[in-house]
């Protein structure tokens, strides 16, 4: 299983009115480290002719992170079936390896010219891998 991760530095934008990061700011974080994922492993043929749609998605508050706090955001794929995947995130904190939050989420596959769900390919299922 390919797990992409990277890390961030949590900057006073990031905080919200009771001194801790924003919820708001971890949504956008799932988001942006699947769509890094993505981006770094499919080729452009790929890119050009797929997309994905988030069908659900559900996210676990688990710790607080606060200003100057380093994370760890991780992302894998342990399911690829038929149309769609299972993405995990976790935001760990690199300091002090407590999970901050955990997230699930269901992805379908989706043909650029149909803009149908469309099966995922043995090409695209690799890259998960």
């Amino acid at each position: 299983m390919n797990i992409f991760e990277k890390t961030i530095t949590v900057s006073k934008e990031d905080i919200d009115d009771l001194n801790h990061v924003n919820n708001v700011c971890y949504v956008q974080w799932v988001q942006d480290i699947a769509k890094e994922h993505w981006l770094t492993y499919a080729t452009k043929d790929i890119l050009d002719t797929y997309s994905w749609f988030l069908v659900n998605h559900f996210i676990e508050y688990k710790n607080q992170a606060l200003l100057g706090d380093k994370l760890l955001i991780k992302t894998y794929v342990p399911k690829v079936e038929g149309v769609s995947t299972t993405r995990h995130v976790e935001i760990i904190n690199a300091e002090t390896n407590k999970l901050i939050v955990k997230s699930k989420a269901k992805w379908c596959l989706i043909d650029n010219k149909t803009q149908r769900p469309t099966r995922i390919t043995p090409e695209i299922a690799t890259l998960f891998n």
